[in-house]
């Protein structure tokens, strides 16, 4: 069941402290997540991190009973059977797994990603293949670059000027499907979005006025 969870200000842990993990971590922290860091060594990026106290490192290895109170746990130790133990103690606490070496035992994958701003597209294979799901990214990144984050980000002002406009939300569903089309899309491809924000605005001045 595809979700984007909210994991700000929520306690998540990390089970270990190599290069996945610090990507874990970096997505987490990126999230605004309180990230607790449970290794007993450190890659050199994450031991500067910790130093600056970005997150919680807990430096011991793993040992059940270090799981409570989390709201997300992610495995991804050297260690298998730390993995294995970790993820059995998550999920009777409550928490959300991911074990990104052991699909089976995971609530949740996490999908590749496209992200410019609150613009997202994700990619996922189930835990199939990541290096799939990291080469379909590389093609939606040559087709959906930052352009179309900025027009996100304009988009939410117009939106905001249309609720002012338009009270009723069916005259404002009916105003976004008869305005965003593919001719508006065409002028964000050729990074043209003043024109596209003019006749936007245009419309909001005429919408509801044509006989």
């Amino acid at each position: 069941y595809p979700v984007n969870l909210i994991v700000k200000d929520r306690s998540c842990a990390v089970i270990g402290g190599g290069r996945v993990a610090a990507r874990k971590v970096h997505s987490l922290l990126a999230s605004e997540a309180r990230v607790t860091v449970i290794a007993p060594e450190l890659v050199p990026v994450l031991a500067r991190e910790a130093a600056d106290k970005r997150f919680v490192w807990r430096s011991s290895a793993y040992v059940p009973g270090m799981l409570q109170g989390f709201f997300l746990v992610i495995c991804a130790s050297d260690d298998a059977e730390a993995n294995h133990l970790a993820a059995v103690e998550a999920h009777a606490a409550g928490a959300l797994v991911n074990a990104a070496a052991e699909p089976a035992q995971s609530d949740f994958f996490v999908p590749s990603k496209v992200e410019h701003g609150d613009f997202l597209l994700t990619v996922s294979t189930g835990g199939q293949s990541p290096a799939f799901t990291r080469l379909l990214c590389q093609e939606l990144e040559k087709s959906y670059g930052e352009v179309y984050g900025e027009w996100l980000e304009c988009l939410g002002h117009l939106r905001a000027e249309v609720k002012g406009r338009l009270p009723d939300s069916r005259q404002r569903q009916a105003f976004w499907r008869h305005v965003l089309d593919e001719h508006i899309l065409a002028l964000v491809r050729q990074h043209k979005l003043e024109e596209a924000e003019a006749e936007i605005r245009n419309a909001i001045d005429h919408f509801g006025t044509q006989s």
